[in-house]
């Protein structure tokens, strides 16, 4: 893993959930739901730690605004927040087959 991706590692749950919702764009409402539902309800997402989440994985260039309409504004993962994304993941596989070995 590089350096850079590791900085961003590990991510909090919320940040996981929106990149993995992310990986179609999405508007903020559309997004808070999507992450309801395939967190099959343990992580609900409020627009202010909404926003303040895209304004910083923007920034980040783990995201990126795809569309604006009408104040509404569509963002999608990028490749640098697939890399983040998946190695996140292969870290959380580690933690689980060590905890199931307990």
């Amino acid at each position: 893993m590089s350096p850079d991706l590791a900085r961003y590692l590990p991510l909090t749950e919320s940040t996981a959930y929106i990149l993995m919702a992310l990986a179609e764009p999405l508007h903020g409402y559309a997004l808070m739901q999507k992450v309801e539902q395939i967190s099959q309800g343990t992580v609900k997402i409020g627009p202010g730690t909404l926003y303040g989440a895209f304004s910083q994985l923007e920034k980040e260039g783990l995201i990126k605004m795809v569309k604006e309409q009408d104040r509404r504004k569509t963002y999608l993962i990028t490749a640098k927040g697939k890399s983040v994304l998946q190695e996140h993941i292969r870290r959380i596989e580690i933690l689980a087959a060590n905890a199931r070995s307990i």
